[in-house]
């Protein structure tokens, strides 16, 4: 489903749903003008083309005991070995297993990939980096910067 095929009913329903996700139909319905069961059908067609691709809970890492953000922005070895796997390959197979990057993007630029790491504290970022990121083979060069202060932070778009 592309977003020319969502009309203003599946909008207003996935702005709802954004905002809480264990909103019940009958409340959507109220809001956008359709009946609980109407709402139903279309949340399940979303979920199906994929535009809803799973329902989470949101948790705030320092009520878990996790109180450290970090960016590390993450360049990469660009040399193959003759029958070794590409390192960016190699690196991005490897951050699957890392549960303190919560979340990975590769870059153009400088860098090659920029990861957001939630940890409990300096000592448990100090470990990752010093034990896992930087004993990757791939791994040539990291640069580290702090959140000191969540200025916005949300996970709906601007549809």
């Amino acid at each position: 489903m592309t977003s020319n095929a969502l009309d203003k009913l599946d909008r207003a329903i996935l702005l709802r749903l954004q905002a809480d996700g264990r909103a019940p139909c009958e409340a959507i319905g109220e809001q956008v003008g359709l009946s609980a069961s109407a709402v139903l059908r279309r949340v399940k067609r979303l979920e199906d083309s994929g535009v809803i691709e799973r329902t989470v809970a949101l948790l705030r890492p320092e009520a878990v005991g996790l109180g450290l953000v970090a960016y590390v922005n993450v360049r990469l070895e660009k040399r193959q070995d003759h029958g070794k796997r590409n390192p960016m390959d190699e690196f991005r197979a490897s951050v699957q297993n890392w549960p303190e990057v919560v979340e990975c993007a590769a870059l153009t630029g400088e860098m090659d990939f920029l990861l957001r790491l939630v940890v409990q504290d300096m000592g448990a970022y100090s470990r990752f980096m010093m034990d896992t990121l930087l004993r990757h083979p791939a791994v040539q060069d990291c640069k580290t910067s702090f959140v000191m202060d969540r200025v916005k932070s949300t996970t709906a778009l601007p549809i």
